[in-house]
């Protein structure tokens, strides 16, 4: 597949120019114009794009990519380390951040409500980022957290009284600790995301609506895979998820 292709099929499918997003969307690294494999992975990390070129790669499509607005944009230190790796073997780095958080079929919060067997109801919150729906059936907070941590392989943190009934739900991957007050807004009895802040511990125990932080990278790598697996099913193009570890 030609790299403008590629591009052309990644932007249309994930509407980039419906978001107001911290960094560029699509092609942030150009490489060779001819792409026949593809390794996708949450982080445009040094060990992502090392893995990459083992697996000789043409193109890498990632969740995190570079280019954050609120970054030193001077190409020096670990960013030309990086940087080098990609020119030097002539690989492309694609980046979907929010495109790829609010799809409704491939995105993360609908893929992560799949793997946890959570209903989807409707969206709320500016550009969609947020997922209202329901548990399959009422239960007691602490049930919640402990079935998250099976599904995701990753304890995660719930502050709540572990007896708290829950049965409206609503989340929002990563580091959407700021939503937590549209989904109180909202009505729900639990709130998850990826990370938590200090305030947010307050505003739990004060309005009583369950939060649970149940890891950045952990709720991010299912809107990737389902792009890998869709490229493969629907373009025939070689996609490989790659996940590197990380614990936050």
């Amino acid at each position: 597949m030609d790299r403008q292709e590629l591009q052309s099929i990644l932007d249309t499918l994930l509407e980039c120019g419906r978001f107001n997003d911290y960094c560029p969307n699509g092609l942030q690294v150009e490489g060779r114009a001819g792409i026949a494999r593809v390794v996708c992975g949450v982080t445009a990390s040094r060990a992502l794009i090392e893995r990459a070129i083992a697996l000789q790669a043409d193109a890498i499509i990632v969740h995190h990519g570079w280019f954050w607005k609120s970054e030193d944009p001077r190409v020096t230190g670990i960013r030309r380390q990086r940087l080098g790796l990609l020119l030097a073997h002539d690989i492309n780095l694609f980046g979907y951040h929010l495109p790829l958080d609010a799809h409704p079929v491939l995105g993360n919060n609908v893929q992560l409500a799949r793997v946890l067997g959570w209903q989807v109801e409707s969206p709320c919150a500016e550009q969609s980022l947020v997922l209202l729906g329901s548990l399959p059936h009422a239960m007691p907070a602490g049930e919640v957290a402990r079935s998250v941590a099976a599904r995701l392989a990753r304890e995660p943190l719930l502050i709540a009284e572990p007896q708290r009934v829950v049965r409206r739900v609503a989340w929002c991957t990563g580091g959407a600790q700021s939503y937590f007050e549209h989904a109180i807004a909202a009505g729900v009895d639990l709130f998850l995301s990826g990370e938590i802040s200090e305030q947010t511990v307050h505003l739990a125990r004060e309005t009583g609506v369950a939060y649970l932080a149940a890891g950045h990278h952990a709720t991010e790598r299912y809107g990737v895979q389902a792009l890998a697996t869709w490229l493969q099913r629907e373009h025939e193009l070689e996609a490989i998820f790659v996940d590197i570890d990380n614990p936050v």
